[in-house]
């Protein structure tokens, strides 16, 4: 009798490591064959300690996968919810093998979208097709659009109360694509919706730093507006620490930070697009989104989202984050000259792609 416990015991931990790696069987997309002791009921559920449940849709991309290993490692996540379209059970089998506290399981196709999406408190979509050498955001709209329709369309059946951050480029006309998609299933909440801009940031703080000559861990710079070329807009008069440039340095900053991601796009030779420094800036954001559900004061970044600092539905700017998302939207603060005529060129552009992803949904 005590041989037999002692054997059903030990079938069931293997049931329980094996089922990590084993999502249900989607039938048109067949992955390994799973029996009852291998169901993720059996699983360790909440993970090893008190936390979010994160779901990566694209997770086998080239952001999604650098994504995926750094939201394994933050502390806040107790399950990691790893979705595309391919190749999602050898990237679930890698990250699952990190001695992290996070539970990861795998999603693979369509058939599976809305288990992996049910019950998460934050969604991050980087699915999507990459920039190639000569092509402009714009170009990436048609394919990109209706991806980030369909995803969507899963978020508001399966979570419709989780925040979520919207990698997918052009990401000035998907945020618009979502937030139509949500309308239309009575569930949007803007608070919930946020574009991720914070790779623009990041290279602010750090093209900032190298002028400076500063650890661009202690350079914050504001950047306002959207998330393509000129709609890219950094605020150096607020520059945190406080400092001056000269016209050129300004003319020069501004354009490398808004030519960022061509900059990486023409360095790889047609190798790939920003996918690392892009997985580093949206894992940073989510962990500030984590951060704000967990309660935590003063948790501001900039992201572009529904707002009213200017007469665009949607723009980037301060946000306070907090337990429903995005709570307070702060004010741009004073701009000079340089900025005031970049913001207008800005709104100019953002008007027509935010059109744009209103019109994709409401045609």
């Amino acid at each position: 009798m005590e041989q037999q416990r002692q054997q059903g015991a030990a079938a069931r931990r293997m049931a329980t490591l094996a089922s990590h790696l084993r999502p249900q069987r989607a039938s048109s997309h067949p992955q390994m064959e799973e029996g009852p002791l291998l169901m993720g009921s059996n699983c360790r559920a909440k993970g090893a300690a008190p936390g979010f449940k994160v779901a990566i849709l694209g997770a086998a991309g080239g952001i999604g996968q650098p994504l995926a290993l750094l939201m394994k490692m933050n502390p806040l996540v107790s399950v990691l919810h790893l979705y595309d379209v391919v190749n999602t059970p050898g990237v679930t089998a890698d990250i699952s093998h990190m001695d992290t506290g996070a539970v990861v399981r795998g999603f693979l196709g369509q058939p599976q979208l809305e288990n992996a999406l049910t019950g998460m408190d934050l969604v991050i979509i980087p699915a999507g097709v990459p920039r190639k050498p000569g092509m402009t955001r714009d170009d990436l709209f048609n394919i990109n659009a209706g991806i980030a329709r369909t995803l969507c369309e899963g978020i508001a059946k399966c979570c419709p109360k989780a925040i979520v951050n919207v990698i997918s480029n052009p990401v000035n006309s998907t945020v618009p694509i979502a937030a139509e998609v949500f309308k239309k299933a009575g569930t949007y909440d803007p608070k919930r919706l946020l574009g991720v801009t914070t790779l623009d940031v990041v290279r602010a703080n750090t093209f900032v730093g190298e002028v400076l000559g500063l650890d661009p861990r202690e350079v914050n710079v504001p950047v306002i507006g959207g998330h393509a070329g000129v709609t890219i807009l950094p605020l150096l008069s607020q520059v945190n620490p406080a400092c001056s440039f000269t016209s050129e340095e300004v003319n020069h900053l501004t354009s490398r930070i808004q030519n960022g991601g061509t900059e990486v796009v023409e360095a790889k030779a047609g190798a790939g697009s920003a996918t690392l420094s892009m997985a580093y800036a949206a894992a940073k954001f989510a962990d500030a989104c984590l951060r704000g559900l967990r309660g935590d004061a003063g948790i501001v970044e900039c992201s572009y989202v529904a707002s009213q600092v200017t007469d665009l539905p949607f723009f980037a700017s301060k946000v306070r984050l907090g337990r429903s998302g995005v709570e307070e939207i702060l004010p741009l603060g004073p701009l000079n000259e340089f900025e005031r005529a970049g913001l207008e060129k800005a709104k100019k552009e953002l008007a027509q792609s935010i059109q744009k992803g209103v019109s994709f949904i409401n045609k």
